[in-house]
């Protein structure tokens, strides 16, 4: 854990003992569920490392102030919103995730891991978007490794406040997807304010897109279940 801290302080985020102690309990427990439960593909520790806490943690640089209020949508394992909570336990934090056994993991690694203030919410993100607890409630929303932009758009301005911002953790190539869904994250109440490019001594570039909630979501969106990846908006 020692390359953890060492490049979150470079990045000038803190983390006690304590905090770094999560850290390695956290990759313990996904390595460990891992073996019955498919959650990653990356199982060495030194990659859970930079692929997956260190590109969950960059996305605190661009939230803005710091919120207190957060939502990852397709959480999987918990990225990046666990580690998130790590980094600020003063945040409150709802995991998003439709498939049970992955949302029995976040269960088990919030409980572990002692975390207060987080709820793992087993639905589908088309649905909680139109919940009046959840819809247009957070200050970020984060999504990584769910869906094209246009389509993760969908699933998560509608829970975005206004003048909140939505997160995407995206591979190095991403400005032709970007331009695509432009036209489709205005309509649905965005704006693209930032293509970040995002590096982590080694392992390849990697961006963050950054897009701030500028109007209110037609109550339309998001469309019934599937919908959104089926038929993206155009």
């Amino acid at each position: 854990m020692d390359e953890l801290l060492r490049i979150a302080t470079s990045w000038g985020l803190r983390l006690d003992r304590r905090q770094i102690e999560q850290f390695a309990r956290y990759s313990a427990e996904l390595r460990a569920w891992n073996t019955r439960v498919n959650l990653t593909s990356i199982t060495d520790e030194r990659e859970i490392i930079l692929r997956h806490f260190l590109d969950s943690l960059r996305c605190a640089l661009s939230w803005g102030d710091t919120p207190s209020r957060l939502i990852d949508v397709g959480s999987g394992a918990g990225f990046p919103g666990l580690p998130l909570k790590i980094l600020h336990p003063e945040l409150h934090v709802i995991l998003v995730e439709s498939v049970g056994k992955k949302a029995a993991f976040l269960e088990h690694v919030v409980a572990t891991l002692a975390l207060r203030d987080v709820t793992v919410v087993a639905a589908r993100a088309e649905l909680v978007g139109h919940d009046p607890q959840h819809r247009e409630q957070y200050d970020v929303v984060t999504a990584r490794a769910v869906a094209e932009l246009a389509t993760l758009a969908e699933y998560c301005l509608p829970l975005c406040r206004i003048g909140g911002r939505v997160l995407a953790p995206k591979g190095r190539d991403v400005d032709d997807e970007v331009a695509r869904a432009r036209i489709v994250i205005a309509r649905l109440g965005g704006q693209v304010i930032g293509v970040e490019p995002v590096e982590i001594p080694g392992i390849e570039p990697r961006t963050l897109v950054v897009i701030a909630k500028i109007a209110p979501t037609p109550a339309a969106y998001p469309r019934a279940v599937g919908i959104p990846a089926k038929r993206p908006i155009r």
